[in-house]
């Protein structure tokens, strides 16, 4: 490859001979002149050096700048050749003596932009569940240009290696030092993670090839490329979390072209085979952002760093490694709602998809910000809700397995509003602590409750009628969106929405309801003409998934849960001690339901005490608990589903047979027992209560088993 060159150190040459010449003849006169003409001589040169300085003005170089900025010019290539030549013919009109171009043909490195450099993590299978970003999204105004070279290292042998991860912070020779010598750490056949600065890059490669290493990742953390108090480009002159800072990573000692060490890289001169060049390395190099880098980090196994100074600014706990534990990123956090109406749509459901849009900007503000969450948010925009929650069904079916392994949590967003009184949450037990505690941090939105928190307008307002000191929470029915997550696939599902005074506003449902005349001007007229409830359903929203999908341990409260099987369990007994002689006729027993009750409740107990001692620097423990957390509401599915209703799993919550929108709570024994006094034969009618009091003892049993402490 040619390498222009402009010729300046023949001008320059030139220059200096003249100069010693005329210094020459200032030397002789000195010896032979007055003192005096010296003086004048002096200002004469000063004056010369003023008319230099001054004839230079801010404005060209700006222009200068402007020109030679607009494309990229990397070495070897056409445009920087043509660059070469624009220089060329501005040092000719400047008047220069003299400007050549000199060829040379050197070693360059280049990417293949057509198979771009990346990292991946790869699970057992060999499938790759995570991609670092190929490229740089290009600042505004450079969006159409062309040739922009992907971030990669210069003279990187190709290969994918393949290997546990290790992070040696600046990768100098005393962090690989240290992992060997104090931590016993070898990093022989590991791929290593280092971030830049302190040495050069190159001779990280180099440390990192002498410790054994089939790969290096570098990245800039904003610990030493980060000023404080200032924004990411393009808002502040701060890194952004896209950015892979480029370079060559040879190591090279003066020699130049690494094919032809101390001689010209002429078309006469010997060269090395590319294999034998001077200081090329042996190892796949490829630099990446710290968004990137984040995600790889934050999972490491192994031992805690092993001093303060090796921990930059990004949210993880730069553990060293090796071994990849399992990244949170491939746990799930769904927030999903339909945008199909039935005409405008005004409230139901675009007063749910505008909430949506707003979570989703807010959190790409955070992103933009370098933020990236422990676990993947799935935004979903469902379509045919209306025909029967077809586009989120279809879509659940589809990717059933997946998001059984994957998911921790589904929060719909459907209608924001269905009246204007107060807070309607329906949810899974595991929510019920993280919604009391977020609702206490949101003001509230309604009017007398100026300077109260949004849970104690809800608590006024519609207390539980169970328990007082607490707001209501609704059992989950259907209805919605959240359907096929919750009932059929056991993830643990919550919806939140603004509602009508249930004492006092009688109606079904709001009066327009599914009409023409469900219109943005109802809503902002009549519901919400501020804002402020859909607001504050927004941030509730938000807030839920937020703690669901960055808190290093999910915010589920199994205690919850026992408590209200505790209490579903005395209701259904409740209903059926209605049936006193025909109970003892039949030979009926809860007491297995309360055993397992107990036994659960025991069990949840025990967890949360656990919980509370759980080392959080421990990666592997904090999985453990996580996964249990995650598959505890799974736990209470049954694949063989009601009678009758195959596709509705969950044995402790379903919709209620004779009301779809309400839910019901062990919903095998209450369908079984419903109307059983009128059916025709009650022996039958009874063993099949007894049946499905046995499969809820079984499965809240066998729930209670997933809490317990893994041996």
């Amino acid at each position: 490859m040619a390498k222009p060159r402009s010729r300046r150190p023949y001008l320059a040459v030139c220059l200096v001979a003249a100069l010693v010449s005329f210094l020459a003849g200032l030397l002789l006169g000195w010896l032979v002149k007055p003192h005096k003409e010296t003086t004048t001589t002096e200002r004469y040169h000063q004056s010369l050096r003023w008319k230099l300085v001054s004839e230079m003005k801010a404005e060209n170089i700006k222009a200068f700048l402007r020109s030679f900025t607009k494309l990229p010019h990397l070495a070897g290539t056409e445009q920087n050749l043509l660059l070469a030549k624009k220089i060329q013919t501005q040092w000719k009109k400047f008047g220069l003596d003299s400007a050549d171009l000199v060829h040379y043909d050197v070693l360059l490195s280049y990417p293949n932009e057509t198979n771009t450099n990346y990292i991946s993590i790869v699970d057992e299978h060999g499938t790759e569940i995570f991609k670092t970003s190929y490229l740089e999204p290009p600042p505004e105004g450079y969006e159409n240009v062309s040739n922009i070279v992907p971030p990669y290292n210069a003279f990187s042998p190709a290969g994918t290696p393949e290997g546990d991860l290790i992070y040696v912070n600046y990768a100098r020779t005393e962090d690989f030092f240290k992992l060997e010598r104090e931590m016993n750490i070898n990093c022989t056949g590991k791929i290593v993670i280092a971030r830049y600065g302190k040495i050069f890059r190159g001779n990280k490669v180099k440390n990192a090839v002498l410790a054994g290493a089939i790969g290096i990742i570098l990245y800039s953390d904003p610990a030493d490329y980060f000023a404080p108090e200032v924004q990411p480009y393009p808002r502040g002159w701060n890194l952004p979390g896209t950015a892979a800072q480029r370079g060559n990573v040879l190591n090279l000692n003066g020699a130049g072209d690494p094919l032809t060490p101390g001689y010209p890289a002429k078309e006469y001169t010997f060269r090395f085979n590319v294999e034998e060049g001077v200081g090329i390395p042996q190892i796949p190099v490829h630099p990446i952002g710290y968004n990137d880098a984040e995600i790889l980090l934050r999972h490491l196994g192994g031992l805690a760093p092993p001093d303060e100074h090796w921990k930059g600014m990004l949210n993880v706990s730069y553990s060293v490694g090796p071994g990849f534990t399992g990244s949170n990123s491939f746990r799930y956090v769904i927030v999903g709602g339909h945008r199909d109406s039935w005409v405008f749509g005004g409230i139901d459901p675009t007063t749910g998809t505008a909430v949506m849009q707003e979570i989703a900007q807010s959190f790409g503000k955070l992103i933009n910000r370098g933020w990236r969450p422990r676990r993947t948010i799935i935004f979903a925009s469902w379509d045919a809700e209306e025909f029967g929650l077809l586009g989120s069904t279809e879509w659940a079916e589809e990717n059933a397995k997946v998001l059984q392994e994957r998911s921790i949590a589904y929060i719909n967003s459907d209608s924001s509003i269905e009246g204007n009184y107060t807070l309607r949450v329906d949810c899974t037990p595991l929510l019920y602590q993280l919604v009391y505690k977020l609702t206490k941090e949101i003001p509230s939105p309604d009017d007398g409750f100026e300077r109260k928190s949004l849970y104690e307008s809800w608590l006024q307002k519609d207390p539980s009628p169970d328990n007082k000191d607490f707001p209501r929470i609704n059992k989950l029915g259907s209805g919605s969106d959240f359907e096929a997550y919750f009932q059929r696939l056991g993830i643990a599902s919550g919806r939140a929405r603004y509602t009508k005074n249930r004492k006092t506003d009688k109606y079904s449902s709001y009066p327009v309801y599914h009409t023409i005349y469900e219109t943005f001007e109802l809503v902002e007229k009549f519901y919400d003409p501020m804002f402020k409830k859909q607001l504050s359903v927004a941030q509730l929203r938000g807030a839920l998934v937020y703690e669901l999908a960055d808190s290093a341990v999910i915010p589920f409260n199994a205690e919850d849960y026992a408590k209200a099987l505790k209490h579903y369990a005395a209701s259904i007994f409740s209903i059926a001690r209605r049936h006193g002689q025909q109970l003892r006729d039949y030979k009926v027993s809860f007491d297995p339901l309360f055993s397992a009750v107990k036994n659960f409740s025991e069990a949840a107990s025990d967890f949360h005490k656990r919980l509370t001692q759980l080392d959080h620097n421990n990666p592997i423990a904090v999985r453990i608990m996580n996964d249990q957390l995650m598959l505890l509401e799974r736990a209470f599915i049954d694949p063989l589903g009601l009678p009758g209703r195959q596709f509705y799993r969950h044995i402790i919550f379903a919709p209620s047979s004779h009301n779809k929108y309400a839910g019901e709570s062990f919903p095998g024994i209450y369908d079984a027992m419903f109307d059983i006094e009128n059916k025709a034969e009650p022996r039958l009618a009874w063993t099949e209560v007894k049946k499905h009091i046995s499969i809820a003892a079984f499965t809240i049993q066998a729930a209670a088993g997933t809490l317990k402490e893994m041996l």
